[in-house]
């Protein structure tokens, strides 16, 4: 009988061993249940994104190569994985991102990916030609419309693309759509990944199998969350989230009504900016069930960063506040405890308990650590420059020289133990260059930067939720840089819940300036924030990686000229 093997797994991009030899693994588990076809992700030989790799003939050479490794596995077994294809035509760029149907040694059909996304994070047009032609592909009596990623996203009221490739394969009357996807998290993606799928099924009537990427490259995080949807819109399976996973479905779960609708989302479809939109934006942004999948999107960015890169162990600065407390609990979740080294560095300016609160977590999570005053540091900083400084009063220069301070010392400690600096800076203070150039915005990985201060909170409750791990001193206290004596955060900032609401409405929804306001929120304000959004891109342009949890996160996905002019 008919059956399908689906298979997520955390492929390396240009790794095409250890991708190979994973598939190879997948496909003879997939033997092992007796499935008649398996089922990969998309470019999963390859890794996704390859970006700029694809220009490079070794690199596609390699994926060739990869291909001819799996072939004599496929005996017996109908294999479906993606990788890029050379476009045989004259016309148009020198690839296609394709789906390849191999059986018995051969590679007896391939589909081409037709509508390449160029919005966000994605840029699949400056490298692949949309597919020219489309056609079903027969396996095992049954007619199946092969389609990748985006392929089935043009849906809603407003479509993106003037083509809709399952417009055009439903006139052949296919039995089965078969969806292979690199498709990122964010914490509306459940929600939209489910509505999409749905969709296609009800507008065409036909069973879908979407196989989904897992794993982090680098900022983009992929969560699995494979499904099987039948012909009358239920999904019958769903494949675990943020790890490896795989299932076998069979062709009497596809055309069979179970009548469970748990999983089917209320909506038909949904945009990622619809969701959560009839909920007050903190109630959403710090949700049980998002706070839950950024704790684990945010663990598999920093693990596969270190795992994919080759290192092993990271410092960061802990200052015994909330930002750097959580990225701690994190980093030592993610990579264990002894693995984690961090610095506190106290100034003139630190209180004592900002010590004794970051001692406390570190004895807590039972990683290393070493108190170093700075003091000395900043004395002779402030002597070296006061023939240039003079009698000018304290400003934000000397604020700095703490902070950059800081960032030498950590950076010193790094790179003679060979370890990775990780960032702990928050979405909201990137928002609003709240943080120090070649100071506290130092690092190799920014584990928070997309992360709203709220969200901070709220994820601080979550790792406390068995047991007191961050001590309840630094969620409690007001938030502060220490950086001149009794300074708090709200000193240079709007209260988080409205700075929040505002950066979220602006940053993720789009909305501009007489936009917000106009939902009753004070014109001064919301002008003062988004000034301070727009005059400090120079400082995001030059941070490092950001781990990407929202739909709109700062960094590739979210392009905006530096010397571009205030909006409003």
């Amino acid at each position: 009988m008919l059956s399908f093997y689906l298979v997520q797994q955390n492929y390396h991009i240009g790794n095409i061993d250890s991708n190979t030899k994973k598939i190879i693994e997948g496909i003879a588990n997939a033997k092992k249940a007796n499935a008649t076809v398996v089922i990969f992700s998309e470019l999963c030989v390859c890794g996704y994104p390859p970006r700029d790799f694809l220009e490079f003939d070794d690199f596609l050479n390699l994926c060739q190569q990869g291909i001819e490794t799996i072939l004599p596995h496929t005996i017996g077994i109908t294999v479906i994985i993606g990788a890029p294809q050379k476009n045989k035509s004259l016309i148009g760029k020198n690839l296609h991102n394709s789906a390849y149907v191999l059986q018995n040694q051969k590679i007896i059909a391939t589909a081409q990916k037709t509508l390449l996304p160029t919005y966000d994070i994605f840029d699949e047009h400056r490298y692949f030609e949309p597919a020219f032609e489309w056609n079903v592909i027969a396996i095992e009596g049954k007619k199946i419309a092969l389609v990748i990623c985006e392929d089935i996203w043009n849906l809603g009221n407003n479509p993106l693309y003037r083509i809709s490739p399952m417009d055009k394969l439903i006139t052949q009357n296919p039995d089965l759509i078969i969806n292979l996807s690199a498709s990122p998290y964010n914490y509306a993606q459940d929600t939209v990944r489910h509505s999409v799928v749905r969709a296609n099924v009800l507008k065409y009537n036909l069973p879908m199998l979407y196989v989904n990427n897992i794993g982090s490259q680098t900022e983009v995080v992929f969560d699995g969350g494979s499904i099987a949807y039948n012909q009358y819109g239920e999904c019958v399976k769903e494949l675990a989230y943020f790890k490896e996973d795989e299932a076998l479905i069979t062709w009497q779960q596809l055309t069979q009504k179970t009548n469970n609708t748990q999983l089917a989302p209320t909506k038909l479809y949904y945009a990622a900016t619809e969701v959560g939109k009839n909920q007050p934006t903190i109630a959403f942004l710090t949700a049980a069930k998002n706070i839950e999948e950024i704790y684990q999107a945010l663990i598999l960015g920093i693990k596969d960063y270190f795992t994919k890169m080759g290192f092993t162990k990271a410092i960061l600065g802990s200052s015994g506040g909330i930002d750097s407390a959580v990225t701690l609990a994190l980093a030592c979740q993610a990579l264990g405890a002894q693995n984690v080294q961090c610095l506190m560095l106290p100034s003139p300016y630190s209180t004592g308990h900002s010590v004794d609160d970051a001692v406390k977590l570190s004895q807590n999570l039972k990683n290393p650590y070493h108190i170093v005053p700075i003091n000395n540091v900043y004395e002779a900083l402030l002597n070296t420059l006061k023939p240039i400084y003079g009698n000018l009063p304290f400003n934000v220069a000397e604020e700095n020289l703490q902070s950059r301070s800081r960032g030498n010392l950590l950076m010193g400690v790094a790179n003679k133990y060979n370890l990775i600096l990780l960032n702990t800076s928050n979405k909201s203070e990137l928002a609003t260059g709240y943080g120090t150039l070649y100071g506290d915005m130092a690092g190799g990985l920014g584990v928070l930067g997309d992360v709203y201060k709220m969200q901070v909170y709220a994820l601080a409750d979550y790792i406390n939720r068995n047991t007191e791990i961050i001590p309840k001193n630094i969620i409690t206290k007001p938030p502060s840089a220490e950086l001149r004596p009794n300074q708090k955060d709200s000193d240079s900032l709007p209260d988080y819940p409205i700075l929040d609401t505002i950066l979220y409405q602006y940053i993720e929804q789009r909305q501009g300036p007489n936009e917000i306001i106009a939902q009753g929120y004070n014109a001064a304000l919301v002008k003062n924030i988004l000034r301070m959004v727009n005059i400090n891109e120079y400082k995001r342009n030059q941070f490092c990686p950001i781990i990407r949890v929202s739909c709109k996160a700062f960094g590739m996905g979210r392009r905006m000229p530096i010397v571009g002019k205030y909006l409003g």
